[in-house]
């Protein structure tokens, strides 16, 4: 521990900084995605189990957690320099299945890139888990990890002024479902044929894809086949209420009411 409080460490995280963020909040820095979306999950984990200090609010970014309301935030972080914390595995979280339309009109710029046909580009593009990293931008705005390091794409040269609700989206090493229309320079591979449980305010959790929550990308019209799989998922809360169960998004007759 610094003088200011702050506190430097290694082990299974890596890099590990925190230092406080004005009097009752911390900050915690991480040298990657992959080490923040493990600490982040640690935190939870810890404040499940009864075992972490009075905390307000959680808030995960992209090499960062912050801790908001905590009675002592330089206590918080020489116990946190303690920490063991174990990678995330790929079968923590709940699942939610997006389906999409593979119809973006960068479909062909991305398939190029990618070299192969503007058919393959939904079949890679399912073809992998991903888990929300953090939020922001817009309200439900989910930027989406899990994408191959060789399927990564850079941003538009040229911003759109418009990109329409439930456009599905590619930028660097994040994939994302634009939750409303908004001015945007990602790649646009493809659409969410009804977007509106991605962010529904009069739900109790109003975003759909929280931090640590799973996504699938499913072709439009195969999403009600797991149907089965998803018939504990409570639609109105975007909440799973079965144990390791699937929602299936937009797939169920009362999704976006």
């Amino acid at each position: 521990m610094t003088h200011d409080g702050t506190a430097h460490t290694g082990g299974h995280t890596g890099a590990l900084t925190a230092r406080p963020a004005g009097r009752h909040a911390l900050l915690v820095e991480l040298p990657d995605a992959e080490r923040t979306a493990a600490f982040h999950a640690e935190v939870l984990r810890r404040r499940a189990a009864g075992a972490l200090p009075p905390v307000e609010e959680i808030v995960p970014g992209a090499r960062t957690v912050l801790l908001d309301g905590v009675p002592d935030p330089e206590a918080l972080a020489r116990r946190i320099a303690r920490w063991e914390v174990p990678p995330v595995t790929d079968d923590t979280g709940d699942v939610v299945e997006i389906p999409v339309r593979y119809d973006g009109p960068d479909l062909a710029d991305v398939a190029a890139l990618w070299g192969v046909g503007p058919e393959e580009v939904g079949t890679l593009h399912g073809s992998h888990t991903y888990r929300v990293a953090f939020c922001g931008f817009a309200p439900g705005f989910g930027y989406l990890t899990g994408l191959p390091p060789h399927l990564h794409v850079p941003r538009r040269s040229t911003p759109r002024t418009r990109v329409p609700a439930g456009a599905v989206a590619l930028a660097g090493p994040y994939s994302a479902v634009y939750p409303r229309a908004t001015p945007g320079g990602w790649q646009l591979i493809g659409t969410m044929p009804d977007p509106r449980p991605l962010w529904d305010p009069a739900r109790e959790r109003a975003a759909l894809l929280t931090p640590g929550t799973r996504v699938r990308f499913v072709t439009a019209g195969d999403a009600t086949a797991t149907g089965a799989a998803a018939a504990g998922a409570d639609t109105t809360t975007g909440t799973d209420t079965t144990t390791g169960g699937t929602a299936a998004a937009g797939a169920g007759p009362e999704a976006g009411a």
